[in-house]
């Protein structure tokens, strides 16, 4: 039974491309308000969890629903209108930014809300003008994504994903694909989404932060969660041995 704060529920899903099974009976809630990180070594599945709930990847098997809406159910997806309203509840910030090149700042920011929530031009402006000032980039609205650095691109990219207002943002690694000196300043916008009590489900490495941001930490190996709990219990005290070898390498969090 879905409660009334629990906007994410995955339960027993599983993802397999061909013979090779990447995800295996994975099973958790995110309730409204709560920060979830989920750790854990390259190729453990991680990123494909967060495209299976972006519709990104189908599954093989198992459940997810968002906000109390079934988006697939014992690996049987819902009907169309219902996936739509589905995806219109949920936000993904990518690696890699997917910013449209030939578009402004501005515009990446205002197309999706007048093409898909068919909002005017002047709200969806005045919108994104609001969310550009919140990543403190106010006066690069008429600039185009070349013309930023990586870390400004990133920013661009998470207000874009908040411009639709989503229940759920989900974050892939949003730090891996910036120098170690633009790092901060995205975990720092995320830092403050978390203040707001923002939903969101944060794949990263930066283990330092997912201790001090994450309500609850889900550590993933071989395409399953190993080990589940508080930021505490996961990276300050694991209990299982992969968990600890894992931290190991992460000198900053022990």
């Amino acid at each position: 039974m879905t409660t009334t704060n629990e906007i994410l529920k995955v339960q027993n899903l599983s993802k397999s491309f061909g013979s090779l099974q990447v995800l295996k009976d994975i099973s958790f809630t995110v309730n409204k308000g709560d920060v979830l990180g989920i750790i854990g070594p390259s190729g453990s599945g991680k990123s494909t969890l967060l495209r299976t709930v972006c519709q990104l990847e189908r599954v093989t098997g198992g459940s997810i629903s968002v906000c109390g809406d079934s988006l697939v159910k014992d690996g049987v997806y819902s009907d169309k209108a219902a996936l739509r309203k589905i995806a219109l509840n949920v936000g993904l910030v990518f690696q890699n930014f997917n910013l449209f090149p030939h578009f402004s700042v501005l515009r990446n920011i205002t197309e999706a809300q007048r093409v898909v929530l068919g909002k005017s031009k002047e709200e969806a402006n005045s919108l994104a003008m609001e969310l550009l000032a919140k990543m403190g980039l106010e006066s690069k609205a008429n600039f185009y994504p070349c013309q930023l650095s990586g870390g400004q691109q990133q920013r661009v990219s998470i207000a874009r994903a908040l411009a639709l207002k989503p229940q759920v943002l989900f974050f892939d690694e949003p730090t891996s694909a910036l120098d170690p000196e633009l790092t901060g300043e995205i975990l720092s916008v995320i830092r403050e989404l978390a203040k707001t009590k923002m939903t969101m489900v944060v794949v990263t490495h930066e283990m330092a932060f997912a201790r001090d941001t994450s309500d609850h930490i889900i550590f993933m190996d071989g395409g399953m969660i190993v080990e589940r709990g508080t930021p505490s219990d996961v990276i300050n005290n694991p209990k299982e041995e992969r968990t600890k070898a894992f931290l190991k390498r992460f000198n900053d969090v022990r």
